[in-house]
């Protein structure tokens, strides 16, 4: 026996005595009907059962219905947050999610943006964490849908998106100088980082604002543990040269107290941290670590938001930047320096 065939529109067409035309017209939302005509469309899907065919429909309109969503890491708790705030809000709005992790590597993130450039989805949110030698940029450029969040692609000439960097190096700041610290380390990524620089300009201006002498220590390398390791074991060597630490990411937090406390050295008894993103469990370290919070989740939502909103013809849109505000959260790792 044969399989039965599946209904086309050819057969809704006939069942409701309208073109195959009209019909798809109708489905595809480009067309409105006298509501008797729109009734036996709608009778005829019903009573023979009609399947649209999703990849079909989405041909007929020029689109893939699909976003894209660029990211280094998706084991990274920050960018794991990311990923789930920007899947919920693409959702919402009836859109499909394509999720490309890059392992942070630039090979991998020209290969994703030039998909887009193919129209293998409708739009792209980049997310990179490494300093671009202009080839990035460059691509971003030509591909057309970009929205770029978190860390900047200079010279990429899209709608960016990023928490404010310095003023949660100013917050971060303004707290280590209320406990009367005036020496203190400065843990980040790699210089050509917008957030490495805007979060150590934030910091300074705060300190400087007491108007008595100031030190930043800067240690500066990648948003990882294993460099919030090597940090702390070169501030041990260098004899402890601050009293307090501002480390720029969870990730740097974490590998800097596993060092320290290993060390026997006390938080905040000896030294005070600080810590950025406040994505992690942050409340159970012990001591709990006080900590910039950045808005992961708004930022997810509001960049799709970014993406179908943006008049990608009007040129004055296409060279934006957006900030969105920071908080700190005030627990126990931050003390008076101590006499000793």
């Amino acid at each position: 026996m044969s399989a039965k065939r599946a209904v086309s529109l050819k057969d809704v067409a006939d069942a409701a005595g309208v073109s195959v035309t009209t019909v798809s017209r109708l489905l595809n939302g480009s067309l409105q009907l006298p509501p008797e005509t729109k009734q036996r469309i709608d009778n005829a899907i019903r009573d023979l059962r009609y399947q649209p065919n999703p990849h079909a429909r989405r041909l007929s309109r020029g689109r893939s219905e699909t976003i894209g969503l660029v990211v280094p890491d998706i084991a990274n708790p920050f960018f794991a947050t990311l990923v789930a705030a920007v899947e919920e809000e693409a959702d919402k709005r009836g859109l499909a999610l394509s999720l490309h992790a890059t392992l942070n590597r630039s090979g991998r993130e020209i290969s994703y943006v030039t998909a887009l450039a193919r129209n293998h989805v409708d739009g792209l949110i980049f997310v990179t964490n490494h300093p671009d030698d202009g080839e990035l940029a460059a691509l971003i450029n030509q591909a057309g849908k970009v929205v770029i969040v978190d860390e900047d692609v200079p010279n990429a000439m899209v709608p960016k998106l990023f928490s404010d960097n310095e003023q949660g190096g100013y917050l971060a700041g303004r707290h280590l100088a209320d406990h009367g610290h005036r020496r203190v380390a400065y843990i980040g990524g790699p210089q050509e980082m917008i957030s490495t620089r805007r979060r150590s300009q934030g910091l300074e201006r705060a300190l400087e604002e007491r108007g008595e002498p100031v030190r930043v220590i800067r240690y500066e390398g990648s948003f990882t543990v294993e460099f919030g390791r090597q940090a702390a074991r070169r501030f041990l060597d260098e004899g402890m040269p601050a009293t307090a630490i501002f480390a720029s990411s969870d990730e740097i937090a974490i590998g800097l107290i596993e060092v320290l406390l290993a060390q026997g050295v006390s938080i905040p008894d000896e030294v005070s941290v600080i810590g950025f993103d406040d994505v992690g469990p942050l409340h159970l370290f012990a001591p709990p670590l006080t900590a910039i919070r950045q808005p992961i989740r708004a930022l997810g939502e509001r960049a799709v938001a970014l993406l179908l909103e943006t008049n990608w013809q009007e040129t004055e849109s296409l060279s934006s930047e957006e900030l969105l505000p920071v908080e700190i959260v005030v627990r126990n790792s931050v003390a008076p320096p101590s006499k000793s």
